[in-house]
């Protein structure tokens, strides 16, 4: 197998009728240099870094720049457990689950999501903020566990 193809096979991509949903980079991507995930569309950007001691990154700041962000992209990173994912398309209906373990990431960007715990886990998650509550998301009934396809 190449490179190119391990490397494709550590980050999956899931998709609805051509459009990204989700980007899963497993705990075993392994590559040198910065790798970057999401397109420049994304107002999460999500890239992977590898580094050998020594590597100088130049101080810098960041500038501010307005964006302007119409939906909710979240990041979680499995550090423990294991986490079944559900994904669902824009008109929430059900699509296909994975799993995630520990090391794995993933990148929810647009689609509907569930989540059932399968191991005890342990997870961080990362998106735009501030949290408004419920004005932040909808609500609708998930898939029964025998409904589940991988």
């Amino acid at each position: 197998m190449t490179t190119e193809q391990l490397t494709q096979k550590l980050v999956e991509e899931i998709t609805c009728n051509q459009l990204l949903l989700a980007l899963i980079v497993s705990g075993k991507f392994n590559k040198p240099g910065v790798s970057f995930f999401t397109p420049n569309t994304f107002s999460q950007q999500l890239a992977y870094m590898k580094h050998p001691a020594g590597k100088v990154i130049q101080p810098h700041i960041h500038n501010p720049v307005k964006r302007e962000v119409f939906y909710t992209q979240e990041v979680l990173l499995i550090k423990k457990g294991k986490l079944r994912v559900d994904f669902y398309s824009e008109e929430r209906e059900y699509l296909e689950s994975r799993i995630l373990e520990a090391g794995d990431l993933i990148l929810i960007a647009k689609g509907g999501h569930g989540f059932e715990v399968i191991e005890e886990v342990e997870m961080i998650e990362i998106k735009q903020g501030p949290f408004i509550g419920e004005l932040d998301k909808t609500c609708f009934p998930g898939i029964a566990a025998q409904q589940v396809k991988f």
